[in-house]
């Protein structure tokens, strides 16, 4: 009988086990880009991120103290300027087009919780945010948002819903404030030394 219960329980030790070591290094993977993000460099920090799967090129930066969710997950284009201490979640995917400018303290989330559903469900949707567009410091974009092509979110603003190309939005929740110009014709990627 004891045989029998050990045979049983070996197999889902063993799972348990493989998935928590897993979950583990999950975690320390994170942790450990967050600690990268201390780094002043560029070139150092450039490189952990992509070791970690992210996709940036060389004309784009990312300053310090970024922190990110799946960033294997998370895509950057060229000559793109993301502030300091930002918060990037790839878990259902995130999308940085060409020239967007990023200001610190933003975050962009691409899952959250089902707050009417029984088991408090994860839901979300990719977020893009697509060329030349300029998201202000502190401001918050939630899962499944897209960022028009020129658009512009005002600081502190928390974005629940699409933004139109060439639009600027501002407040809580962001609406819409007025029309940006469509003659966009810029290259960023600046790099704050030791930051």
């Amino acid at each position: 009988m004891i045989r029998d219960l050990a045979k049983r329980l070996a197999p889902r030790a063993l799972v348990q086990l493989v998935r928590w070591r897993r979950d583990v290094w999950a975690d320390a993977r994170l942790r450990l880009l967050t600690e990268i993000g201390h780094v002043p460099s560029h070139t150092v920090r450039r490189a952990a991120y992509r070791l970690a799967g992210l996709r940036i090129p060389q004309s784009s930066s990312i300053h310090w103290r970024a922190e990110f969710y799946a960033p294997e997950r998370i895509s950057i284009d060229e000559f793109t300027t993301i502030g300091d201490r930002v918060f990037l979640d790839g878990r259902s995917g995130l999308s940085i087009g060409r020239s967007v400018n990023l200001g610190s303290q933003v975050t962009v989330w691409t899952r959250e919780h089902d707050i009417d559903a029984p088991d408090f469900a994860e839901i979300g949707g990719p977020v893009v945010i697509a060329d030349y567009a300029y998201v202000g410091s502190r401001a918050t974009i939630l899962p499944g948002v897209t960022v028009g092509e020129g658009g512009v979110v005002a600081a502190g603003a928390v974005v629940t819903r699409d933004v139109e190309p060439y639009t600027l939005v501002g407040g809580v929740p962001a609406k819409f404030i007025r029309n940006r110009s469509r003659q966009l014709d810029y290259r960023l990627g600046y790099a704050k030394r030791f930051v």
